[in-house]
């Protein structure tokens, strides 16, 4: 397999691995050990080079995850995913991640499952492997495969349920929630939140950030006034594809300080996925400066 083959089962590759752990960052290793691991060499013989690296890459996933596990575990707050922040899509690969199954909600949701219980469910669910493939990654008999499956879409199941709406209509409430924001409008941002709205926090231990759920649409709409009342014009947003679905970035200062991933139904906003930790942000913080100081660059001189 030359480089080009690789690029080409790169996407689904990583969407593996992104899914298992949540983090960009480690994704992009474990497919890059995997990738090793062919170029220092396969088996001889393989009916399929993809069904090889898929297993491969789970692998490493789940040793990663169930490390990872114990870390989270001794996590300061909620953890939440690190954000995927992209521009429109362009290709058909992009098209593809752009899916329900990359949104932080559900990326959230599957941290209730175990390592291999998430690596089946996300094979099987979400990649559309038979049972024999899943069987084969996981070095399990079909039919306790089938099992952990089966378990897992019982576990998640409340969890998934999800309104469906559509991407200009999530625009358009955000764009309106923003300009409530902006103006510093308490009733209008109260509007625009569910009365049972939540708001989830990831600080990471490293700025402030809520120790537990903060519910109802009222005292969230409070506590974006005082963002505004304390920051006035040093606050700036910015609507962007997170996690393939419309979401917010909010500036301080010309800083990144949150992304901000929404669950809605169409007309006012359920919950808010609010990542703030920043060494979950430093990537975004740093494409975001790259592609400020090009727009902003002077003509070169003849």
């Amino acid at each position: 397999m030359d480089s080009t083959d690789f690029s080409r089962l790169r996407p689904r590759l990583h969407g593996i691995a992104y899914r298992m752990l949540g983090s960009r960052a480690e994704a992009e290793e474990v497919v890059q050990d995997a990738w090793l691991r062919w170029h220092e060499g396969a088996p001889e013989g393989l009916d399929s080079t993809e069904a090889w690296l898929v297993t491969v890459t789970t692998r490493l996933a789940i040793d990663r995850l169930r490390a990872a596990k114990a870390q989270r575990e001794q996590y300061v707050g909620f953890w939440l995913p690190e954000p995927l922040v992209e521009d429109s899509p362009v290709t058909p690969e992009q098209l593809l991640e752009q899916a329900d199954d990359l949104s932080v909600a559900f990326l959230t949701m599957l941290e209730r499952l175990g390592p291999e219980a998430r690596a089946a469910f996300l094979l099987r669910e979400v990649f559309d492997a038979d049972y024999a493939e899943v069987a084969r990654v996981l070095g399990k008999s079909e039919e306790a495969c089938r099992q952990i499956v089966s378990r897992a879409k019982a576990q998640l199941r409340d969890a998934r349920k999800r309104h469906a709406v559509p991407a200009e209509t999530q625009r358009r409430l955000l764009q309106g929630f923003i300009e409530a924001s902006s103006r510093g409008d308490f009733a209008a941002l109260q509007g625009f939140l569910a009365e049972d709205a939540e708001l989830i926090g990831d600080g990471g231990g490293k700025v402030p950030s809520f120790g537990k759920v903060l519910a109802g649409g009222r005292r969230i709409a409070q506590l974006y006034l005082a963002t505004h009342l304390r920051h006035g014009a040093e606050v700036q947003w910015a609507l962007a594809r997170v996690n393939g679905e419309w979401g917010l970035l909010r500036f301080i200062a010309g800083r990144l300080e949150s992304v901000q991933a929404i669950e809605s139904d169409g007309e006012r906003i359920l919950r808010i996925h609010a990542q703030r930790n920043p060494d979950k942000l430093a990537r975004i913080e740093a494409a975001w400066q790259r592609e400020k100081a090009v727009t902003v660059a002077p003509p070169v001189s003849s």
